[in-house]
């Protein structure tokens, strides 16, 4: 029964009926105690969000805090799409939103479900200037990816591996300097390159110098220039589990196997020039949940 029916109860009958018959105050207080209790939020979950000002291109480190302890997973739904949460600790899960230079800056919300309580939060994103360049491709290095390629790619970028590998701060994959930074929006032989962005970090190391894992993983994808990779080159990435990925380009040789396990700091092959490459460099991509972040951030803290 709702609490209007026991006030209007308590209204309507007369006050010798109540003394005489029954005693209806303590009732009617234990059950609009009881209805109101139920009707109030319980605050069973802290939500911490790092960084505090984010924007765009950076990836979105979301803690939960639970009072109780559920093996079932949070639902995390930032904007329109549903992200993974895994567990950290004792009633402690962790959950990584990734943001794209493609997208509009400003409001965005975030909706996080553990059992049945619902926590409807508020982040702003951050606007963030992007420089633009012009690459000239010379005849042999302009030609379209092949479908394999492409699909071979694209189904590495999508895995989210349960198991996590890296531990703490990335490292940086080659001792060149950056030539070219994340999110840079590019014309290509003098044809502007509408929905891109540079999705990744460039290094000017020489031929051959090392390309090291920046973070532990497992190999999950090894493509070769011969086997028709003419974007991307001899290619390797590195699953580091949970939904972070990173891809390494352009190389001119490769020392690893796919399914091998790697450390941080191994050398898994060496800066070249294959594919689409105007010149000797590594192109370092990240990925989380399939969306290409800034490498950057992850070299100077730790999204435990």
């Amino acid at each position: 029964m709702s609490v209007l029916f026991w006030l209007l109860l308590l209204t309507y009958i007369p006050s010798p009926m109540i003394s005489k018959s029954l005693n209806w105050q303590p009732l009617l207080t234990a059950a609009v105690a009881s209805l109101v209790a139920s009707a109030m939020p319980v605050q069973a979950q802290q939500v911490t969000i790092n960084p505090a000002k984010p924007t765009l291109g950076e990836t979105l480190l979301v803690v939960l805090q639970l009072d109780n302890n559920t093996e079932r997973p949070p639902t995390v739904i930032f904007g329109q799409r549903t992200y993974p949460a895994f567990q950290i600790g004792p009633n402690r899960w962790r959950s990584l939103l990734p943001t794209t230079p493609l997208e509009k800056p400003g409001r965005r919300s975030l909706q996080v479900m553990a059992g049945k309580e619902v926590r409807n939060l508020a982040v702003w994103i951050g606007n963030r200037s992007f420089s633009t360049q012009s690459i000239w491709l010379p005849p042999g290095k302009d030609e379209e990816g092949t479908d394999f390629e492409f699909d071979q790619v694209d189904a590495f970028k999508a895995l989210v591996s349960p198991k996590k590998f890296w531990s703490g701060p990335f490292l940086k994959p080659n001792s060149g300097p950056t030539t070219s930074g994340y999110g840079i929006r590019r014309y290509y032989n003098g044809v502007f390159a509408n929905d891109y962005y540079h999705r990744g970090v460039d290094y000017a190391g020489g031929t051959g110098s090392p390309v090291v894992a920046p973070a532990a993983g497992r190999v999950a994808l090894v493509g070769r220039e011969s086997q028709g990779f003419k974007i991307h080159g001899n290619v390797v990435g590195l699953d580091h589990g949970q939904g972070v990925v990173s891809i390494f380009m352009h190389l001119n040789r490769i020392n690893v196997q796919k399914g091998q396990l790697i450390k941080a700091g191994q050398v898994i092959g060496g800066v070249g020039s294959t594919g689409a490459s105007t010149g000797p460099h590594l192109h370092w991509g990240l990925y989380v949940n399939g969306l290409s972040v800034d490498p950057v951030p992850w070299r100077s803290q730790g999204f435990e």
